[in-house]
């Protein structure tokens, strides 16, 4: 199993850098063939060499990541999106960011965290868990995978996807990027990290910049710290108050929020703390976001898994409206939520999940005639593929799943999930 593969590696060698940023130095680069000929990616290393190289790449890729003039606009950073005092998630509350040449390209999606994904596994259409009450046959479907649609597997392919992009930083291709760190201040780090010949191929020097934020994304104590209270609590360090613990019951009741089932909520079974994703596919049905300029198209529909910014499913129409689970872990710092950030306030999430088709003229417009027009975000032609179970499926004018008074527990309890250096006390907020 991918995941505990991982947290093997982490807990024996790397508790103070994490496994991926490990991996990450041990394993060499995707090697052109001048690359492997030129000595360019480092062979297998001892545990020192590891650690050191883990070290080296984690400060080149601080670097990088905050370097704004690898964007085509000279004003976009990494950290300008993914905000190391906003949990490595945006600052503001805007459903997607702004990016391009001119700054003025509008995103798709809102901007996920990048904090504990060290142990998200690759993308598989079906995921069997072998921990999943001993029946390895239980097939969970779509899971893993980087980005809301999964669609790449390793942190140096995800953080390619912003430097490229044209509504993100805006670079035509590797050799801008490349031709840009060859002038970066820190261009003799990249030679003493990756050799001296590191700039005579752009796609090495690509290769290497994003192995280099890849490493730092990975790094532990800046993307999983696992210091919340939750923590503390499970830690036998802190306690919760009543209010709290009804909501972690009422999170974890299967007819109820029953929110655990997947964002799992204990810990692992060799005592890892848990990270509040199982890291599968849902389709919810978010109502359609008209701040997000791309839906003023009518025509336009973001499907997840199946299309548009991913295309290798676009004919699996059983994978159209999903998209990945996100860890709920410092969610209650987020300014917007789901893929595309319609909702702004966490206890509105909750009552959304509680009461979707309960009491759907509460979340969703409507028509001419006064019906009310019922996931409008998703073709009824993919219907068949949301989340019915609960909260889900009851039908409208059903009770809600969940009591205003179940709902505020279960927000209180996920403010117990906020990382202690992200406390307005540590951060100064």
């Amino acid at each position: 199993m991918a995941i505990k593969t991982i947290w093997l590696v982490r807990s024996g060698l790397a508790v103070s850098m994490g496994a991926a940023a490990l991996c990450l130095a041990i394993l060499p680069l995707r090697q052109s063939s001048a690359a492997a000929a030129s000595g360019l990616h480092p062979g297998p290393m001892s545990r020192a060499e590891a650690f050191a190289r883990a070290e080296t790449l984690t400060a080149l890729g601080r670097k990088l990541f905050s370097d704004t003039s690898l964007s085509a606009s000279g004003l976009q950073a990494c950290a300008s999106c993914h905000d190391p005092l906003h949990g490595f998630g945006p600052a503001s509350a805007a459903p997607v960011e702004m990016g391009g040449d001119h700054m003025d390209r509008p995103g798709l999606r809102a901007v996920p965290t990048l904090r504990y994904l060290q142990a998200v596994p690759a993308f598989t259409e079906h995921y069997y868990d072998s921990e999943d009450e001993g029946d390895e046959s239980v097939d969970n479907g779509p899971t893993g995978g980087l980005t809301w649609d999964g669609r790449v597997d390793h942190g140096a392919d995800q953080a390619k996807i912003p430097l490229l992009s044209p509504f993100e930083m805006g670079n035509t291709d590797a050799a801008e990027v490349a031709a840009k760190l060859r002038k970066a201040p820190y261009a003799a780090d990249i030679r003493a990290a990756f050799g001296p010949t590191v700039f005579d191929n752009p796609e090495d020097t690509f290769d290497a910049a994003a192995e280099a934020l890849a490493t730092f994304e990975q790094s532990g104590p800046d993307f999983y710290p696992y210091s919340s209270r939750y923590d503390a609590f499970l830690a036998g360090k802190a306690t919760l108050t009543a209010e709290e613990l009804r909501g972690r019951q009422l999170f974890e009741d299967p007819a109820k929020g029953n929110c655990s089932s997947c964002h799992l909520s204990e810990p692992a079974n060799d005592g890892e703390p848990p990270l509040f994703s199982d890291f599968g596919f849902l389709g919810l049905a978010a109502p359609r976001n008209m701040a997000i300029p791309a839906n003023n198209d009518p025509s336009y529909y973001d499907l997840g898994l199946c299309g548009p910014e991913r295309t290798d499913l676009t004919a699996h129409q059983e994978y159209c409206g999903l998209f990945r689970t996100p860890t709920l872990r410092n969610v209650a710092l987020k300014k917007s939520f789901f893929h595309n950030g319609y909702f702004h306030r966490l206890r509105d999430v909750v009552a959304f999940y509680a009461t979707r088709d309960s009491d759907p003229g509460r979340w969703y417009p409507k028509n001419s005639d006064g019906t009310i027009r019922r996931y409008d975000d998703l073709p009824q032609a993919y219907w068949d593929n949301l989340n019915q179970d609960p909260p889900f499926g009851r039908k409208p004018g059903d009770a809600p799943a969940l009591t205003d008074p179940e709902i505020d527990d279960i927000v209180a309890f996920l403010g117990t999930l906020t990382d202690a250096d992200l406390q307005p006390e540590a951060s100064g907020h």
